[in-house]
């Protein structure tokens, strides 16, 4: 093996995972002529084109996926070796890459982000928010954080909260002017506020109650892509949300949001955080769940 190459193999990578040559750039802290040169060269002597690119994208050619699948653990066991020397100095460090949807990042994360960054000072922690529920050794990041229902059994899992519920909330003025409702359906003639994913899919109500599950396509005059939009649309009095756990929790302690249907708003299951292989558990990772997990 021609070990010069790593270098330039490590870019590779790092323009895959970032979608582009300006982002790789960016990431490892050199300018992007200086990528597009290790890249042309890696291709020259392997061969074979790596990346398709066109002036607007960039995309991973046949044979640069092969050579990612191979690539990408052995890139993150070099990175493994590395964050153990740190350790044995008695210091964990090392960059931590996490895809975290969200309402994770912003009520479960957040608030606690500080301390962790004070409590480790040697780890980057990089936090990518994203809804997808994506590969996370295809898009090289150390783990990931979802619901619980949408795990992979394949996927070691760590429970990071408690149960998930959900609330069905309007502000105290809004029903004072519509029917406050006794049953789901009586949703569907109310201003409901909805919720788009960046998939492109609206979501879609759920409800259950002794043993009978109940979805809805409701309906109501906005349509928003972001979970914070969602509570201050209904602050505002633009009508019901559906809201998860800690979305909101003062503002319907202090009355300022009024939940409904509660006895139909069933818990989902908790956060959890997924990784592929205990064998690949970075330090900093450790240090992570140790901090974030949630413990009865």
């Amino acid at each position: 093996m021609d070990r010069s190459r790593l270098p330039q193999l490590a870019i590779f990578a790092t323009v895959a995972a970032s979608g582009g040559f300006r982002g790789a750039a960016k990431e490892l802290g050199i300018a992007p002529s200086a990528v597009s040169h290790a890249i042309s060269s890696l291709e020259q002597s392997l061969g074979v084109r790596l990346l398709a690119r066109t002036t607007r994208s960039v995309a991973v050619t046949e044979e640069g996926a092969l050579l990612l699948k191979r690539l990408r653990p052995a890139l993150g066991e070099i990175d493994l070796a590395l964050d153990a020397v740190k350790e044995a100095n008695n210091r964990v460090a090392g960059n931590l890459r996490l895809s975290v949807p969200p309402f994770a990042a912003h009520w479960l994360l957040a608030p606690r982000l500080a301390a962790f960054s004070e409590a480790y000072p040697g780890v980057t922690l990089e936090l990518r928010v994203e809804e997808p529920f994506n590969d996370i050794v295809a898009t090289g990041v150390d783990a990931g954080m979802r619901l619980g229902e949408s795990l992979e059994p394949d996927m070691i899992a760590v429970r990071m909260s408690d149960v998930i519920t959900a609330s069905i909330v309007a502000t105290p003025g809004y029903f004072e002017n519509h029917a406050v409702p006794r049953h789901p359906h009586d949703l569907l003639d109310h201003l409901c506020i909805r919720r788009r994913f960046s998939s492109g899919q609206v979501y879609r109500w759920e409800f259950e109650k002794d043993g009978e599950e109940i979805v809805l396509d409701v309906n109501g005059p906005l349509i928003l892509g972001d979970d914070r939009l969602v509570v201050e649309a209904a602050l505002g009095g633009a009508g019901v949300a559906f809201l998860l756990q800690d979305m909101a929790p003062e503002a319907i302690a202090q009355g300022k949001l009024r939940r409904v249907l509660e006895d139909w708003c069933a818990p989902f299951p908790g956060v959890y955080l997924y990784y592929p292989s205990r064998r690949q558990m970075r330090p900093a990772l450790r240090a992570f769940i140790d901090f974030f997990k949630f413990t009865t």
